[in-house]
């Protein structure tokens, strides 16, 4: 069977792609789990990554949970272990999405359903290909987002708009998902990649550092209070003041010209 993942990496950019293309890209399997967590990791130790792509193979972004799996193993076990199943298992993913200082795209290629939906949700930034599907469709076989949804839609669409979703199961096109700022962007399906790719290259041409002390910024803002965020901000602030990419970018800007950051 294909590698889970595929990593992909060049200038900067890492591109990850859920590599399960006759499933529709399941993320519950406990392979994809460790490959997914795993490709998360490197792209946060490698200091050369600058910014990601994810994005699915075939036509499906993600199908979400792979149910024949999914329905057969939990009728077999107590639901203690189930809970613990979910401990270890999919929830590794938005534990590690968090984790993470890199700024990730989703490129949705495709249906982004259930699970798969929240999976576009963990990421920073999402672009839609038109044939983009969008559903938080546990409520449709019986069960609650397991894997972070209720925390991770509402703070893509809004409180009301995603019990909306939650409650119904309902399908959003891609461009339903614009309206509501599911998504930042839609794009015919053969000019996906290069919208997301022409988006990592605009994030990937400033200072490194900043952008990943930015991104750890945003995340603490959307669980503590102002005070709190105006502490971390001066704290990192100070770290940006300090680094070499602040005193060229200072320079290009009153030389009128581009500015060369190193990471440093």
């Amino acid at each position: 069977m294909n590698e889970p993942v595929v990593y992909d990496q060049a200038e900067g950019i890492v591109t990850l792609t859920l590599n399960r293309a006759e499933l529709r890209n399941p993320i519950t399997d406990a392979d994809m789990v460790d490959a997914l967590v795993e490709a998360l990791q490197r792209m946060h130790r490698d200091a050369s990554v600058r910014v990601g792509i994810l994005t699915g193979a075939g036509t499906a972004f993600s199908s979400g949970g792979n149910l024949r799996q999914m329905g057969a193993a939990a009728m077999q076990r107590p639901p203690v272990e189930t809970r613990r199943e979910y401990d270890i298992g999919v929830q590794r993913i938005p534990r590690a999405f968090q984790a993470l200082d890199v700024p990730v795209i989703a490129a949705v290629n495709g249906p982004a359903i259930g699970a798969g939906c929240d999976l576009a949700c963990m990421c920073d930034i999402r672009v839609a290909a038109r044939s983009a599907r969008f559903a938080e469709s546990f409520v449709k076989v019986g069960l609650v987002p397991g894997d972070g949804g209720a925390w991770l839609l509402q703070r893509a669409v809004g409180y009301s708009k995603a019990c909306e979703l939650a409650f119904t199961g309902d399908v959003l096109s891609a461009e339903d998902a614009l309206a509501c700022g599911l998504v930042s962007k839609v794009v015919s399906d053969s000019e996906l990649m290069a919208a997301a790719r022409e988006l990592a290259a605009r994030i990937a041409a400033n200072p490194p550092h900043v952008v990943r002390l930015t991104k750890r910024l945003m995340l603490h803002s959307q669980e503590n209070g102002l005070e709190s965020v105006l502490q971390l901000a001066s704290t990192m602030q100070s770290l940006a003041h300090a680094t070499k990419d602040h005193v060229e970018a200072v320079q290009a800007i009153l030389g009128k010209r581009k500015p060369r950051f190193t990471g440093s």
